[in-house]
This record gives structure tokens, sequence and C-alpha cells, in this order.
């Protein structure tokens, strides 16, 4: 089975990261991931160069999202910078030839309405101008997320589908998340394709914590709470690009997607 299989890695040049771990794709930051700033290009040759470079390489290139951003959000002193924040996000990824954005699903409050935070959604994908597929990534806590059940994912994308451009929207499967939010791996898959009709990327990560612990703690693949043959079947069923977000830098991560590899053939 022959799936692009690569890590995330430091933003400065991460086509040499790819080659340092024989990977065929990237994901990283585009500037600080803790932050409301805008997004920045830290490659030596700016947005162009790293576009060129990996183009010539072979390796394609994914963008995270910061983590503040929740569109989701009530508090309009969040979700507003965070719609605008994303949105910058998709026009930068767009000039380094990205194959897509991802970003976490959000959540709300305890005693907030969720259907308000699922319409929020559909307003901020009704305004964005996607250059690129914005790729919606399951989350780990949280009773009050958007995106952790597969009933929470399901009302998502009843909201999202009904938004202009709801069509250029995909999903990001993460392994660890599911399994920490409490989902099955063993039928993940089929329902979360059988919800969004898709899966576009999969971030292939071993759980730190047990199954429904709501404990987003990645660890390296086999040495965590997953069952290794249930994570291994989990990337061949979604037959999409896959992310290691493991630790232990070139190291690590090339161990990580070399476990895949063994399991994939």
């Amino acid at each position: 089975m022959s799936l692009h299989i690569g890590a995330h890695v430091d933003q400065e040049d991460p086509v040499a990261e790819a080659r340092a771990r024989h990977a065929t794709l990237s994901q990283f930051f585009l500037g600080d991931p803790q932050s409301y700033k805008g997004p920045v290009v830290r490659h030596a040759g700016g947005a162009a160069g790293l576009r060129a470079a990996a183009e010539t390489a072979g390796v394609d290139l994914y963008v995270h999202a910061p983590y503040p951003i929740n569109v989701a959000s009530l508090n309009n002193r969040i979700r507003i910078p965070g719609r605008k924040l994303l949105q910058q996000h998709l026009l930068a990824a767009a000039e380094i030839g990205a194959k897509g954005v991802i970003v976490h699903g959000g959540h709300l409050g305890v005693d907030e309405d969720s259907a308000r935070g699922f319409d929020n959604w559909r307003k901020c994908i009704d305004g964005l101008e996607m250059p690129v597929p914005l790729l919606i990534e399951n989350t780990a806590g949280g009773d009050h997320a958007m995106a952790r059940r597969l009933e929470a994912i399901a009302r998502l994308w009843d909201a999202i589908g009904t938004a202009s451009g709801g069509d250029t929207v995909g999903f990001c499967l993460d392994t660890c998340h599911a399994h920490a939010g409490g989902n099955d791996l063993g039928t993940i898959v089929d329902r979360v394709k059988a919800i969004t009709g898709r899966i576009d990327l999969v971030h292939a990560n071993d759980s730190r914590d047990a199954f429904d612990s709501g404990a987003d703690r990645h660890t390296n693949l086999g040495s965590g709470h997953i069952d290794a043959a249930a994570l291994a079947d989990v990337v061949r069923a979604a037959s999409a690009p896959v992310v290691c977000e493991t630790p232990g830098g070139r190291e690590g991560q090339s161990a990580d997607i070399e476990w895949l590899r063994t399991r994939l053939t």
C-alpha cells in the first residue's frame, strides 16, 4: 500500500525535514501556534521558495492552524479573531502550495447552546475564501466539543453542509483523539465516512492515556494504549495521506513512519 506519509515538523525548512525522515509530506505551523498573530513563512526562500522546493522534492505540504482558533465560540472576542486568523492561514497556505489547512473543531462552555456553536461554524464557512481545502480535525476532550464524538461530528457536518463552500471542507482523523475521545477505532473510518463522505488526512498517533480519557497526549506508535493492529487498520482503511505528530524529533518520527510502512505493505 503506497501512501504519502510524513510528520509534523519545524517550520523553517519542512522540505529538508521530510527528506531527513525519508518522508513525502510535512505538516507544520506558519508562525506561533499559540498566538492570534498572523501567519509567517519562516522558510529562507519565502513562500515562493518553499513552494518551489516542495514541488522539486515531491513533498506535499500541510499547514496546521494555530490552537487558539475556536470559530464555534459564542464569545465575539474569541470567534471573530479566530475567523480572521483562519482566513489568513488559508491564503498563506495557498501561497506555499499546501494541500490543506487543518483546524480543530472547537468547543463551547458548559451552559452554552451547542446549536449556536454549530451554526457559528456554518457562518464561518459561509464567509471564508478557501483557495485550499479546510480540514476539520476531531478532538480528544471536552463534553461540549464540536468534533469529539461522532454525534457531534454529524451535527457539525449537517451545519456546514448548508454553507456556501461547504464542499471545500474535509476531515482530518486523529487516531489518538478518536481513542481518547471514546470512539471505537474498529469502526471509526466507516462511521466517519458515512457522516462526512471523506477522510482527507490521518494523524497517526498513539495515545499515552486510556480509552475515553479525554486526554490529548500523543506518544510514539506501538508504545501507548492503542492496539497496534487497530491503528494500522485505521490508516489502511482511511487510504489518505498520513501525518505522525509524535515525539522524538527526526529519530522518533522516522521510526514511526517506518513502523507504519512495515504494517501497510
